[in-house]
């Protein structure tokens, strides 16, 4: 980007990318909260099928020993093995719930950053190409363009501008 376009920008219109940039991420937040939550809703109802399965095993009784060459089925054996595997699956599930719940908390760092740089700006920036230097030095302190997979950010905008210019 041009010192003249840099020029051409107000500060406001930076505070307001800035409050633009932390709504999306909260939007996104709010889109991850709600995976999940339905993860967590899924967990919960494997967990109480496996509890029911559970209840339903025979208990430990003696019985009558059948002979070696007896091909019987043996389902209690056969429903751990089950259980077992659900619960595997409830390991995998909660690492995803676990990996989202971080990956919320990293956009909502990077939302509440955009916030207070919006409240700062108008105070702090003398024009627009202050504000341009600021949003650029946060977006790329704070690896902004990873946030963001369908939207271009000022530092990205920056970069290219400065390859092309290359």
């Amino acid at each position: 980007m041009s010192d003249d376009a840099a020029d051409e920008l107000a500060v406001d219109e930076f505070v307001e990318y800035c409050r633009t940039q932390a709504g999306l991420l909260s939007g996104s937040v709010e889109t991850m909260n709600e995976e999940a939550d339905e993860l967590l809703d899924e967990i919960d109802q494997e967990m109480a099928d496996i509890r029911s399965r559970l209840e339903a095993l025979p208990d430990e009784v003696p019985a009558t020993e059948t002979p070696p060459t007896a091909d019987v089925p043996d389902t209690s054996e056969a429903d751990v093995t089950a259980i077992e595997e659900r619960q595997r699956e409830l390991e995998e599930k909660q690492l995803l719930v676990e990996a989202k719940q971080a990956r919320m908390k990293a956009f909502q760092d990077l939302a509440v950053g955009y916030t207070e740089l919006a409240e700062e700006l108008p105070s702090t920036a003398d024009d627009g190409a202050e504000a341009l230097t600021r949003v650029v030095e946060f977006e790329a302190d704070a690896d902004a363009p990873a946030y963001f997979d369908e939207r271009q950010t000022v530092v990205e905008a920056v970069m290219s501008q400065t390859d092309e210019d290359e």
